[in-house]
């Protein structure tokens, strides 16, 4: 359903060291990187579905209240990965690594970016 999504964010050299280390937890990787803009897809995947940005009208970037970015782990191990990296590169916590009361198997974490972005890594899978 989703082609991508793009957040924007106002240090895109700091974006760059939070992402490449949170996301490097799930296994996503950075295909594309230019001056005002960094591109971020899955292992395997050649087109980068996450994008990093500067905004376009070269104001400060800002958060959406009410909105997330929920990322696929393959594992609850790696949700904690994603959150202790997140953490140790600049992020916030927002909630840690745990079962949620979604179904039984929804294992997630929620962080902010360093611009305020919030951020999620879920496992649906039993372990």
């Amino acid at each position: 359903m989703l082609l991508y999504i793009t957040l924007g964010t106002s240090d895109l050299k700091r974006a760059r060291g939070f992402y490449d280390a949170a996301l490097g937890a799930l296994s996503y990787v950075c295909r594309r990187a230019e001056e005002f803009e960094i591109g971020y897809a899955a292992l395997g995947d050649s087109r980068s579905r996450l994008w990093i940005t500067t905004p376009f009208n070269k104001r400060a970037a800002s958060v959406g209240n009410g909105s997330m970015v929920a990322f696929d782990a393959p594992d609850r191990a790696s949700v904690d990965a994603f959150y202790a990296a997140a953490l140790d590169s600049g992020g916030t916590d927002e909630g840690k690594p745990g079962l949620r009361p979604y179904h039984a198997d929804f294992y997630a974490c929620y962080v902010r970016d360093p611009d305020g972005n919030k951020l999620s890594a879920v496992c649906e899978r039993a372990e």
